[in-house]
């Protein structure tokens, strides 16, 4: 089964970049997975939500991790 995999981030976040090139390189891995990504500074639910955490990475819908994407934490999550 198919898994939805999201990225919350903003502009100008350094470990939103270090997040996205993590998740990046593991969905080489994970063809099947669909990745999106979602500016928090667009919705105001989710700077509500996550404003101190970002960025935040869900798996179908449910929080993963944040701040630091962990590759082999992600890995397992996904396989």
């Amino acid at each position: 089964m198919s898994k939805l995999l999201t990225l919350i981030s903003k502009p100008g976040c350094h470990l939103c970049d270090e997040a996205r090139s993590v998740i990046t390189e593991v969905l080489v891995s994970f063809p099947d997975v669909t990745f999106e990504e979602k500016n928090m500074l667009e919705d105001q639910a989710l700077v509500n939500l996550y404003s101190e955490e970002i960025p935040v990475v869900l798996i179908d819908g449910r929080q993963h991790s944040f701040w630091r994407v962990d590759e082999k934490r992600l890995r397992s999550a996904l396989a």
